[in-house]
């Protein structure tokens, strides 16, 4: 089943190519939305600007979710997203994943991402929390001049719809960037195996939306209102 967001952007611009219509991004995390298959879906879903993955999802779903919505792909990798499924030929129907704590741009929209989680038992794409730290503090003064941004990682910040086990727990260098960045929406993954359900998926911290994207979700980003 296809979950749906609604939230407006902030920044005027990146409706403006498009005739002020809603920016519409399917996001997908660690779960395969199997409804995907049918034509059907995929119809009403409708047309689709950008795809974000937030990871532990295999390349070959990747290139097929992109391909059935001929939109651009951006992602970034999981803790899982190592072997086979990850050697040089199987991605090569992939972009590059989005490099850590580099902004770039896709249909108007500025996206900073970050790839792995925590470590918990050094197997897969886990970072340490000072190697985390080297990455964020370095993506500071670039992220800062590229406000408003969507923040997409694999694992949360700590704290804020993460886990207390071990292998759910997030960053306390998120944190701090979401204190200090703001951004209007961060989407991630990873607590999907212990967090089920519509109500677990969101939390709200100091006016960031951060939002559990396991499965698919239609996100559809309004202009800002002119009316206040």
């Amino acid at each position: 089943m296809t979950e749906r967001l609604t939230l407006r952007w902030p920044d005027p611009l990146p409706f403006v190519s498009i005739g002020g219509r809603p920016i519409r991004i399917l996001a997908v995390s660690d779960e395969p939305d199997l409804s995907m298959d049918s034509a059907v879906t995929r119809e009403r879903i409708g047309k689709v600007d950008l795809i974000i993955g937030a990871g532990d999802l295999e390349p070959d779903y990747l290139s097929f979710v992109a391909d059935a919505f001929h939109a651009p792909l951006r992602y970034i990798r999981g803790n899982h997203d190592v072997g086979s499924a990850w050697s040089h030929t199987r991605r090569t129907l992939l972009p590059e994943p989005m490099r850590d704590g580099k902004v770039v741009e896709e249909v108007g929209l500025r996206l900073l991402g970050f790839s792995g989680s925590p470590i918990y038992n050094e197997r897969g794409m886990q970072v340490s929390s000072l190697g985390m730290w080297a990455r964020v503090i370095g993506s500071w003064s670039a992220a800062q001049r590229a406000r408003p941004v969507i923040v997409v990682t694999h694992a949360p910040p700590r704290d804020v719809n993460d886990d207390d086990d071990r292998p759910h727990r997030g960053f306390t260098s998120f944190r701090w960037l979401a204190d200090r960045l703001a951004p209007p929406l961060w989407l991630h993954g990873h607590t999907a195996l212990v967090r089920r359900g519509i109500d677990d998926r969101t939390a709200v911290h100091n006016g960031t939306l951060f939002y559990n994207c396991t499965g698919a979700t239609l996100i559809e980003l309004l202009p800002p209102d002119a009316h206040g």
